[in-house]
């Protein structure tokens, strides 16, 4: 599976700062020193439906993470999933009568779109649940050949006992992580099963559902969670630097993950930093496709609203925020974008070094793009008021703001 083509990261004088970072697992700010290569995995789409803003946030967070590193000079090896076969997308081709591959296909395609004219940078790898099946398979016939995996009805389910540190990314109780296996996917009522929580790892073939060759598994398909630790573990190996999705995959999605790959490797930690997006409502209620109170960012491009002012909009609320979404949100960013520019067209202005330094340390501070915006308004609002004389400002503020924060302006 291809991504999408990447938006030129302008380079900065200088050097940015080192990443500080909260982390789920331990509730607190870690300092993340990747080396040379900084290693990312961001869980993907379900693509069932169009991109919408609360996706265009969880990205836009995850997109400033690569751009600080890239402002250190380091490079980055960011990897992303599409889980092109799950239940919800199955559901709904069967609701439109449609193949459920070409609805896969259609609304990857869209993503694709939505992400080029967000100008989010793309990943290394970009790899579909159907294409990695060939590597799930050994990983599940592994854990169950060790004894952290059993068979139910056909069915192969994980032994959350068999990873001592199962609990330590959400840190939460047995009964609230019983309450969200049911709402997320998971089947913590099914009779039979070792642990409530135990989640699937491979279901046997369903009458007229999709399924492949299991090997001594037989046929079916995989569960969601160890499809993304196959892919992560393929491209990026145990220990890599973040772990990235929304606060919803804190659990069971990253919990469970994070156990699979340290029964199968017997290492620990999978991620040193586990990161999680807050999440975007709608008239009171967190947006969701379940719900359908989307905003889609597909819809907002067709109405002729920039992409650059979507972000903006996105950049206004610290990433671990969960926010509403008004259409004063998109005003105040729309006029923002219009202030920038100006600002920015002049031939000269005040320096621009002071203004470079304080957005890279509002970054590099858990990702408080609010506080770098507020930088970018002074600087415009001193540029509106008396101006400068440095040639170059103009230019170097411009550049800032595009390699930084992904907004062209």
């Amino acid at each position: 599976m291809h991504a999408w083509p990447a938006s030129e990261v302008p380079a900065l004088p200088g050097k940015g700062r080192d990443l500080r970072i909260h982390d789920t697992a331990t509730g607190g700010s870690v300092a993340l020193d990747p080396g040379p290569v900084a290693r990312i995995y961001v869980c993907g789409i379900t693509p069932y439906d169009a991109t919408h803003i609360g996706h265009a946030a969880t990205y836009n967070a995850f997109d400033l993470v690569q751009r600080v590193w890239l402002d250190t000079k380091r490079q980055v090896h960011y990897v992303q999933n599409v889980t092109d076969v799950d239940d919800p997308l199955l559901e709904r081709a069967v609701r439109d009568n449609v193949d459920w591959v070409a609805l896969a296909e259609q609304e990857t395609a869209l993503f694709r779109e939505d992400m080029t004219a967000l100008r989010m940078l793309p990943p290394r790898h970009y790899i579909g649940a159907v294409e990695a099946i060939p590597g799930i398979v050994p990983l599940v016939e592994r854990l169950r050949d060790s004894g952290a995996a059993y068979e139910l009805e056909g069915d192969v389910y994980f032994s959350v006992e068999a990873d001592p540190h199962f609990g330590g990314v959400s840190g939460l109780d047995a009964a609230t992580m019983r309450q969200l296996s049911a709402e997320r996917g998971g089947d913590p009522d099914r009779p039979g099963k070792k642990n409530p929580l135990d989640p699937m790892l491979w279901m046997a073939a369903r009458q007229g559902e999709p399924s492949w060759d299991g090997g001594s598994l037989g046929r079916g398909r995989p569960g969601w969670h160890i499809e993304c630790v196959a892919i992560a573990l393929d491209h990026l190996g145990m220990g890599f630097d973040v772990q990235g999705g929304g606060s919803d995959l804190a659990f069971p999605h990253h919990e469970m993950g994070a156990s699979h790959a340290q029964a199968l490797t017997g290492e620990f930690p999978m991620a040193k930093a586990y990161v999680h997006a807050g999440m975007v409502a709608l008239d009171g209620e967190k947006m969701s496709k379940s719900k359908g109170n989307l905003v889609f960012v597909s819809t907002l491009r067709r109405a002729g609203v920039d992409p650059a002012a979507i972000r903006l909009a996105l950049l206004s609320h610290h990433y671990r925020a969960d926010w509403e979404w008004t259409d004063q949100v998109l005003q105040d960013a729309l006029a923002r974008l219009e202030r920038w520019r100006a600002a920015v067209s002049r031939p000269d202005g005040p320096s621009a070094e002071a203004l470079v330094e304080e957005v890279r340390e509002a970054l590099a501070n858990d990702l408080d793009a609010p506080a770098a915006l507020v930088a970018v308004d002074r600087w415009a609002a001193l540029q509106e008021e008396r101006g400068g004389t440095d040639e170059g400002a103009p230019g170097v503020v411009s550049r800032a703001v595009d390699a930084l924060m992904g907004v062209a302006l």
